[in-house]
């Protein structure tokens, strides 16, 4: 995962986690739509913590 990912994924979580969706679902739905490998699990677990 580069750090365009990253961030892409960070703004999603981060517009995803107050409205009543599964901002967990988008983490694993985003990559797959762009064709991108998944998330390390490392990488959602830190998001989610932060």
């Amino acid at each position: 995962m580069d750090l365009f990912q990253a961030l892409i994924l960070g703004l999603v979580q981060g517009l995803t986690e107050y409205i009543p969706v599964s901002s967990s679902g988008h983490l694993v739905l985003v990559p797959w739509l762009l064709g991108w490998p998944d998330a390390p699990f490392t990488f959602e677990v830190l998001v989610q913590w932060g």
